[in-house]
């Protein structure tokens, strides 16, 4: 099945729309979006690494964080964890802008949170160099032993205050720039995210440039300048890495024959296939196949 990268967050509780994903290589509990899988959310988002060293990419760009370090990511924005140490662990926080805002038209919600959730911002490192940094971490690893811990009565005040006070702590030391750069990196990151969102649900087809570029209502140039800037290579360059991770699923979990695998995943010759696998990962497929065979067995 397809992923979509928009992830619609299911809360434990509705009627508080707020949770905490633990994460690890083997997967997340509750489930949810873990290691290795490109997405975004409407919710704001805090993450804590409670063991081991990780690499998280937002909106292109690579933060390496190490235990009881923590970075925020603001809503709407595209990220992935791309590497996690053997038994390392991490906690993601994710809950609504309103939950900052009290009501909705509230002076918080205008002062406070739409400022920032709706601006340029889209993520802040908290590694502990800083007072307020460390304040943010304690309240972080409070609020995980609060989630852990027994839920008694009046927790969701609890959590919720612990989240204001957070968050103050956060905007307090995080200025503003001017609205015109705000404008202009959300809407870089909405076209961006439709472009992959296409290459995600289309890489199986022959797919041009043009075609990328189209779903943004981009000019060839200006689309290849986005993914540059965001992601650090060509839309061909993404397409194609996606193509062979897409093929190192079918080569793990199915019998196709390598001919079968190139077209399935959008290479119109097998030869093409073979060159571009073993450039990514210098090995070809028949070897990664025999390789990861030999890993289960």
């Amino acid at each position: 099945m397809n992923k979509q990268l928009h992830e619609a967050i299911q809360y434990p509780d509705e009627a508080f729309p707020y949770i905490m994903y633990t994460h690890t290589n083997h997967g997340s509990i509750p489930k949810g979006r873990g290691v290795n899988d490109l997405h975004w959310h409407a919710e704001l988002q805090i993450t804590l690494v409670t063991k081991g060293k990780l690499t998280i990419q937002v909106n292109g760009i690579n933060y390496d964080l190490e235990t009881g370090q923590a970075i925020f990511i603001n809503k709407s924005v595209l990220h992935i964890v791309t590497s996690l140490n053997q038994d390392g662990e991490y906690v993601s926080f994710n809950f609504p802008e309103k939950l900052l805002a009290f009501y909705s038209d509230s002076a918080m919600e205008k002062k406070y949170v739409l400022p920032y959730t709706n601006s340029f911002l889209l993520s802040i490192e908290i590694k502990g160099d800083t007072d307020w940094h460390n304040q943010i971490l304690k309240i972080l690893w409070d609020m995980k032993k609060e989630f852990e811990s027994k839920k008694s009565w009046g927790w969701e005040y609890e959590v919720s205050i612990k989240t204001i006070q957070l968050w103050l702590i956060l905007i307090s030391n995080f200025p503003l720039s001017s609205d015109e750069s705000s404008k202009y990196n959300r809407l870089h990151q909405e076209r961006l995210q439709l472009m992959l969102s296409f290459i995600h649900q289309n890489y199986s087809n022959h797919l041009t440039l043009k075609e990328i570029a189209d779903v943004a209502h981009l000019s060839v140039s200006e689309c290849t300048r986005g993914f540059k800037k965001s992601i650090h290579m060509t839309p061909y360059f993404y397409l194609v890495k996606y193509r062979i991770k897409k093929s190192c699923e079918l080569l793990i979990s199915t019998d196709y024959m390598i001919t079968e695998i190139a077209q399935r995943v959008g290479f119109n010759n097998a030869n093409h296939f073979i060159q571009s696998f073993k450039k990514h990962l210098n090995i070809t497929p028949k070897e990664f196949r025999k390789i990861r065979n030999e890993q289960t067995h």
